[in-house]
């Protein structure tokens, strides 16, 4: 089980506490009505999957009930940071880059 460390309460919960919002930082088009079909299709049903660093969205549904962001190394499971949403993704911890 994880323990993730929500950024608005400032404490490790069990991951029961939680629910994945999917991938973080991907951005609305703008204009959706001036975005073509395929361009649609990639922002609604595409998103990287990564072996390794990956930046999450989560919520703490049991605690808080905002949302933020982990990054956390798919291999090992590990969280490596845990931030607020709309702040900037940090850079990932040197152990993470081996």
């Amino acid at each position: 089980m994880l323990l993730i460390p929500c950024p608005y309460c400032g404490m490790e919960r069990p991951e029961i506490e939680f629910r994945h919002g999917g991938e973080a930082h991907v951005v609305r088009p703008p204009d959706p009505s001036a975005v073509t079909d395929e361009a649609w299709t990639d922002y609604l049903y595409f998103r990287s999957n990564p072996k390794g660093v990956y930046a999450e969205r989560w919520r703490h549904v049991s605690g808080c009930g905002r949302f933020f962001n982990v990054v956390r190394d798919t291999v090992s499971d590990r969280i490596l940071a845990s931030y607020r949403a709309g702040e900037p993704r940090p850079a990932a911890p040197v152990e993470a880059r081996r």
